[in-house]
């Protein structure tokens, strides 16, 4: 192996979130990403660690839900004072896919990441059937501007920006 490639590996085993938004389009201002827990016993190269409710716990690197899926959004300020969260409704198609994920994973927690890094994560409760999830945390001003830039607010035409 070369020594860029073997840095490259060790970079990326190093810092997992570098990976989570691969998905993504190139040059995307804002991107949402939210990711299945996995299991230990799956393949190394489809998972990732994140510490998580107090303990170490394996996410897929594979979005269930990503910002092509989002139709609008609405902020709102967070709980604890520190930034925003945010409802978001999915398109159509999302919305049943994620009635399906949420449907099969109960109990299992569903990781909301905002341009690569954790903000927030929930334990799945029940299947989600309305198409809406919710961030309830983590969410700076500055990211709110690029999403009002992407999309409409919900009950609204068109981005503001």
């Amino acid at each position: 192996m070369t020594l860029p490639r073997l840095f490259a590996i060790a970079l990326l085993s190093l810092c997992p979130g570098l990976t989570a938004q691969a998905g993504g389009k190139k040059g995307e201002a804002s991107g949402i990403s939210f990711h299945m827990q996995g299991d230990a016993s799956d393949n190394p190269k489809m998972i990732f660690q994140q510490f998580n409710a107090g303990q170490q716990m394996v996410f897929r690197r594979v979005p269930e839900i990503t910002t092509k899926d989002i139709a609008a959004f609405n902020p709102f300020p967070s709980q604890d004072g520190q930034g925003f969260g945010m409802v978001i409704q999915l398109k159509p198609a999302a919305k049943n896919r994620i009635a399906a994920v949420t449907n099969a994973n109960v109990n299992r927690w569903l990781l909301a990441m905002v341009n690569g890094r954790k903000v927030d994560a929930v334990l799945i409760d029940k299947t989600v059937e309305d198409g809406h999830l919710v961030i309830w945390k983590g969410i700076g001003g500055a990211e709110i501007e690029a999403f009002d830039k992407e999309f409409p607010r919900i009950g609204e035409a068109k981005p503001r920006h």
